[in-house]
């Protein structure tokens, strides 16, 4: 079951201040009077209490989750070896517009997404084009299933407007290939799935320029070939209000090159700062040379 952090905090804080309000509106001065009149010490009951208490730490906590940062744990491999499995990052909230929570409607514009940025968005889903000539987005390749209330983590390669080509790991951006310097092997631990795979494959590690932004990217020929752009669900330019986006382990990201181009109303923030990391027990415990590391 998926749960949508959000949605339980602003169902918690809509719960608390009805109860709060209703009763200061409603019950607080009769309650009071009784008690006065008959010498009691004055006391909330118990729901009210709780509700008074708790309603402004989750409004607060609400706000700056909405508005401000909001942290998330890296479940998979996708972004090695910028971003490991248990890392848990921040994601600047403000980036890219301030947006109402749950809803995600975007209220005031703030900026939008560079070429290099690693965005943390709301899964769109497969994009597939029926006969009819309509676009549906669906939660397997066929569009047959609902699409997850799922938050991924990619980096932005296309912007809109962009020609892009992109064959295994080599991306051709509006005529210019993107460069990228081999650093070396792979080096990790094996008894770590993600690290396993990446060695089973021999993995290289590069360092690829990506307009401003210079990142490591993992690269694993062996493994075949991933889907090329352009593709039946991607053209070549990315269309208006869309993001081309890709993982940074470039044969082990399901990423734009399967399921199209990201919507910017999708989009939910800009990852900028990893605050902890945990490689599980035996295997590492916490990465103390990851933690306060800015996210690039």
């Amino acid at each position: 079951m998926e749960y949508d952090f959000s949605a339980i905090l602003l169902g918690l804080t809509v719960l608390f201040g009805v109860v709060w309000g209703l009763d200061r509106l409603f019950l607080y001065k009769k309650r009071k009077a009784r008690l006065d009149a008959a010498g009691e010490e004055y006391r909330d009951p118990v729901p009210v209490d709780w509700a008074r208490s708790l309603f402004p730490v989750v409004l607060i906590v609400l706000l700056l989750r909405s508005f401000v940062a909001e942290p998330f744990r890296i479940p998979s491999g996708s972004m090695m070896p910028t971003l490991d499995v248990g890392d848990f990052i921040l994601v600047n909230k403000f980036a890219y517009g301030l947006r109402l929570p749950v809803f995600n409607t975007k209220f005031l514009a703030t900026g939008e997404p560079k070429r290099g940025d690693v965005v943390v968005f709301r899964w769109p889903g497969y994009t597939c084009h029926r006969a009819d000539g309509s676009v549906v987005h669906g939660g397997d390749p066929d569009c047959a299933t609902p699409v997850p209330r799922q938050n991924w983590i990619k980096r932005v390669i296309g912007l809109p407007g962009d020609t892009v080509e992109v064959r295994d790991s080599r991306i051709i951006i509006n005529g210019k290939p993107v460069q990228a310097d081999e650093v070396g092997p792979f080096a990790g631990n094996p008894a770590r799935t993600d690290d396993n795979v990446l060695l089973s494959y021999g993995a290289t590690i590069w360092n690829e320029h990506l307009g401003k932004v210079n990142h490591l990217i993992a690269r694993m020929p062996e493994r075949g070939p991933t889907p090329a752009i352009p593709n039946p669900r991607v053209p070549s330019v990315v269309p208006q209000g869309c993001y081309l986006v890709m993982g940074d382990d470039r044969e082990n990201s399901e990423d734009s090159r399967y399921w199209g181009c990201l919507p910017e109303k999708n989009l939910a923030g800009k990852a900028f700062l990893i605050w902890m990391s945990w490689k599980g027990w035996g295997t590492g415990g916490v990465d103390f040379h990851r933690i306060g590391k800015v996210i690039h």
